[in-house]
């Protein structure tokens, strides 16, 4: 399952019309997976029309984006198509900033392993479990930009679901 959904995420128009079916506001800023692998996943989100702010920088709502679904990639890996099915939701969010956003701003999630043991222990217990993935995104020059902070919860899910 797993080369079935990497291969649905990478592909470029697959996840194009998926983003405008599922995440239009992340279609219209531009989000767009550069690699996938493992368990670390980089997402990237550009500085342009419909991603600024009066400040002239990158609005923090699109590197949330940016930095959510370079978490959620690897935990959608990790549940998709699934049996037993298993439910993910956000539950926290943490940020910090240290650098003005004004050009392509790429996060990247080294925690697909966690991720992979707290849905692995939701199956295996039949208990909600969660996980905090950091999610760290750097500008063209490799500087520091922000950091997030994603927590994701993960439950087994039953019939009536």
């Amino acid at each position: 399952m797993e080369d079935t959904f990497l291969k649905l995420v990478t592909n470029p128009l697959k996840f194009s019309f998926f983003l405008l079916a599922k995440l239009p506001a992340a279609f219209f800023s531009g989000v767009k997976i550069v690699s996938v692998s493992g368990d670390t996943c980089s997402v990237t989100v550009p500085y342009k029309w419909f991603s600024k702010n009066p400040f002239k920088s990158t609005y923090f709502a699109c590197l949330a984006m940016a930095a959510e679904m370079s978490t959620g990639i690897l935990a959608m890996k990790h549940t998709y198509k699934r049996s037993p099915a298993v439910s993910m939701l956000v539950t926290g969010l943490e940020a910090q900033y240290f650098k003005k956003a004004v050009g392509i701003t790429t996060f990247t999630c080294n925690g697909g392993t966690a991720i992979y043991d707290a849905v692995q222990q939701a199956v295996e217990t039949g208990q909600g479990t969660s996980v905090r993935a950091e999610s760290v995104g750097k500008n063209e020059a490799g500087e520091l930009v922000a950091v997030f902070y994603i927590t994701w919860s993960f439950k087994v899910k039953n019939n009536k679901e």
